[in-house]
């Protein structure tokens, strides 16, 4: 039997998002004979990663997860250090010298691709850095080409719903989130009149969930519009929407969306369409003006199949949200086709296939960008489970003192965060909500600092 070491192990997270908090916390409240000591890094000054810059602002389950998470880091057992990027201020040898065991949880921040002609013209955009901009993310351009009167979106996931309701919403209806100010002067001047939303399925395969559908009805002065010929419902189609609680839920409410009359004369209007896929993005002059589509039928199983019928929709802009995509990890092994580090149930793979002592993914770098809160803990469950059957051979960092990376930090002179930090971030934003009215005399909640030397400058005080 293995005595318990003489000094607690130090892990270091790379990625200060959900995965990164959960996994943290569950090996502080696994059971185990020896102390832990664990730092959070991010790149960022602030913690949270995509809860903070890759949901919607009128997102109803945002304030409950970023509570969850806040409670979790302000305990004190868990040191945040923002504004460190990992590969630059630091490198994996630095790591390893100074923690027994790293995991990293940096997520999938770019967007999946979409192979169709005109992908590259002007005014075809990705989802993920739409989603950055209105969310204040720090390395964005601050302004947004919103110059269409009509929008496609293509996708049907939660992030495309997100997508179309923020380019339908009217901005003064977002005053009440933490929106920056200059999204809201660029929402604001928009004349978009027409937002479509195209799934390559049916309404019975959606992927967004009955909570982001039902927001939608929420918008003022926003219709939504529907289609009887993209109601097909195959054998497979009815016996999930028979057996699957949520997919019911769904189909019903766009059945009945279907047959009331949605048509209330709104100045905007949301339309969704299913059964039709992408083939081409038309362009004049280097600027979108069309979106060709090809019309889909359902093939008894579920999946489609093309008809060869095409439809051609004017549109002068398009938004690609077919999902998320992760990037490679300097240092690390990185599958392309599915975008993350090669792993074995979180143990992280050589090329040879073989797990790497003290190596650790968990979240979207470790399974790909899937799933919900839920899955992200569970993910990060099985991450530490593997962690403590390993953890009789983790203890080798030659420099563990919890003072030496602080050290190193310093020495390079990066101007890293801290949780304390944050906190008076948090209390400043709170504050520019106290005092902003936006163009009327709505109480904002909070306003969300964008400059990154801002966010450093107050975090540091």
């Amino acid at each position: 039997m293995t005595s318990a070491p003489t000094r607690p192990l130090r892990l270091a997270i790379i990625g200060a998002g959900p995965a990164g908090v959960y996994t943290a916390d569950l090996l502080t409240k696994a059971e185990r004979d020896f102390e832990v000591s664990i730092d959070l890094f991010d790149r960022y000054p602030a913690p949270y990663g995509l809860i903070r810059y890759g949901v919607a602002p009128d997102h109803p389950r945002i304030k409950g997860i970023v509570k969850a998470l806040h409670k979790v880091m302000d305990r004190g057992d868990i040191r945040f250090l923002g504004g460190v990027d990992f590969g630059t201020d630091l490198t994996l040898e630095d790591l390893r010298e100074h923690y027994d065991a790293i995991v990293f949880s940096t997520g999938a921040v770019r967007d999946a691709d979409l192979p169709v002609p005109g992908v590259d013209l002007e005014g075809s955009f990705g989802g993920a850095d739409f989603v950055s901009w209105y969310d204040g993310h720090p390395d964005v351009p601050r302004q947004w080409p919103l110059t269409a009167k009509e929008v496609a979106v293509i996708g049907n996931g939660n992030v495309a719903l997100d997508v179309a309701r923020m380019l339908s919403k009217h901005a003064d209806d977002l005053l009440v989130t933490e929106i920056p100010e200059n999204v809201y002067e660029g929402l604001k001047a928009s004349p978009v009149t027409d937002v479509h939303v195209f799934g390559r399925r049916g309404p019975a395969q959606v992927k967004f969930t009955p909570l982001e559908l039902r927001e939608l009805a929420h918008s003022k002065d926003v219709d939504i519009v529907l289609y009887p010929e993209d109601f097909e419902f195959d054998e497979a189609s009815e016996q999930v929407a028979a057996t699957n609680n949520q997919v019911k839920t769904m189909v019903g409410t766009l059945t009945n969306w279907l047959v009331e009359d949605q048509d209330s004369g709104a100045s905007r209007r949301l339309h969704l369409h299913f059964l039709q896929q992408p083939v081409e993005i038309l362009g004049e002059a280097g600027q979108v003006a069309g979106l060709r589509m090809e019309r889909m039928e359902l093939d008894g199983t579920g999946n489609v199949k093309g008809t060869g019928e095409y439809i051609d929709y004017p549109v002068q802009a398009v938004y690609r949200a077919i999902g998320y995509h992760g990037s490679p990890v300097p240092g690390l092994g990185y599958d392309e086709r599915k975008g993350v580090i090669p792993n074995d149930a979180g143990r992280i793979l050589d090329e040879n296939g073989t797990p790497v002592p003290g190596l650790y993914a968990s979240g979207w770098i470790k399974r790909g960008p899937v799933g919900l809160i839920g899955h992200t803990k569970g993910d990060a469950l099985e991450t530490i489970g593997c962690m403590l059957e390993d953890q009789p051979d983790l203890w080798s960092a030659a420099n563990p003192d919890e003072q030496a990376v602080i050290d190193l930090l310093e020495s390079r002179g990066i101007e890293y965060t801290t949780w304390e930090g944050w906190l008076k971030l948090d209390e400043h934003e709170l504050g520019l909500g106290a005092t902003a009215t936006g163009s009327g005399p709505v109480q904002r909640e909070r306003v969300k600092v964008v400059p990154r030397e801002d966010m450093t400058r107050i975090s540091r005080g």
